[in-house]
């Protein structure tokens, strides 16, 4: 870690978590990033996507897209923005972010703040590239009456602005949002989304979009949701959002409400992705996510089954110059196993 980002950390440390995350995108925004290029090895393909590595920034982190070319120019190989929703919202109450420095994690209750389909979506009109390495989380509007309508609607406002779209039907910060997660209502959900992703198709060419789901779920539901998603022709799986168990947390935040993310969400992600992996037979991409924060944890996800992982919580401990050290030390990792590309590695 560059002495000038060890810095930048401390400083930011001091400040409360939500004030300290904005003062970060702000620095992003003025050029102040690290600078990186992935091995060439990290090099993979995915949804037909061109990626130099498969180490993503997980949605949450830019939620409005200001600094998406920061982050891809810091090493990552793609970026999720949002959550984004029809209309602006500005979120729960605040205090809502709390970083639990003992338990390497953090706890939002945000509840999908973003500036609203037509602010982000110009903004990433103004991108002149890489529009295929950015992605976007969709979400819905806490007062919709009709929140399939409000993914579709969010869908084709971004349509050829981004590479990939996640359907999220997961945060734990969105009341009721994580019943769309249900057979019954995922599967009209899915409908309405999937026949949009047809409809908005160039040239046979679709925007593949992804659903997001949650870690805590039984072992039937995963196989619930995989079947639904299969059968509807779902184009991959986000494995996963946060927790909202608090199993051996020592922070004094442990008892805040909202979704947990970080370290102590690193067993049971894992745990659905090589669930999801098992059920799906390969059929779709699964991106793994949750509790990463070493190119160990990332070379697991991936040998378990994901053909790309998405780091968020573990740089607010790190720096962003965190995804080009885990490609750095994946790459090793790759070669030292005989594996040529990413691809050889997944499920193996």
């Amino acid at each position: 870690m560059r002495l000038i980002e060890r810095a930048g950390l401390h400083a930011l440390r001091m400040l409360d978590p939500e004030a300290a995350h904005r003062m970060a995108i702000r620095a992003l925004k003025a050029g102040l990033g690290p600078k990186a290029t992935p091995d060439p090895i990290l090099a993979t393909s995915l949804f037909g996507l061109s990626l130099p590595s498969p180490i993503g920034v997980a949605a949450g982190f830019d939620k409005n897209a200001e600094a998406p070319h920061a982050m891809l120019d810091a090493g990552f190989g793609f970026v999720e923005i949002g959550a984004v929703t029809p209309r602006p919202q500005p979120g729960n109450p605040r205090p809502r972010l709390f970083r639990l420095d003992e338990d390497h994690a953090a706890i939002n209750r945000f509840g999908f703040n973003n500036d609203g389909l037509d602010a982000i979506s110009a903004r990433l009109r103004a991108l002149k590239s890489d529009r295929g390495r950015v992605w976007a989380n969709l979400g819905a509007n806490k007062t919709s009456e009709d929140r399939a309508g409000d993914y579709v609607a969010v869908m084709r406002g971004l349509h050829g602005l981004v590479g990939a779209m996640t359907l999220n039907v997961s945060s734990p910060n969105t009341e009721r949002l994580r019943d769309l997660q249900g057979p019954a209502a995922l599967e009209a959900l899915l409908a309405r989304a999937l026949t949009a992703r047809d409809e908005l198709a160039v040239g046979g060419v679709r925007t593949p979009v992804l659903l997001k789901i949650a870690p805590d779920l039984t072992a039937r539901e995963i196989d619930d949701i995989a079947a639904v998603a299969l059968n509807a022709g779902i184009d991959g799986i986000v494995a996963t959002n946060t927790t909202l168990a608090r199993d051996g947390l020592r922070s004094a935040h442990a008892a805040e409400a909202g979704g947990l993310s970080g370290a102590p969400l690193r067993t049971t992600s894992l745990a659905v992705l090589r669930r999801l992996g098992a059920v799906t037979k390969g059929a779709v991409p699964l991106v793994g996510v949750g509790g990463i924060g070493s190119a160990e944890d990332a070379y697991e996800r991936i040998r378990a089954g994901a053909s790309a992982v998405q780091l968020y919580t573990s740089m607010v401990f790190e720096g962003p110059s965190l995804g080009a050290r885990i490609g750095d030390s994946l790459a090793k990792l790759l070669r030292r196993d005989g594996f040529a590309t990413v691809a050889e590695a997944v499920g193996a």
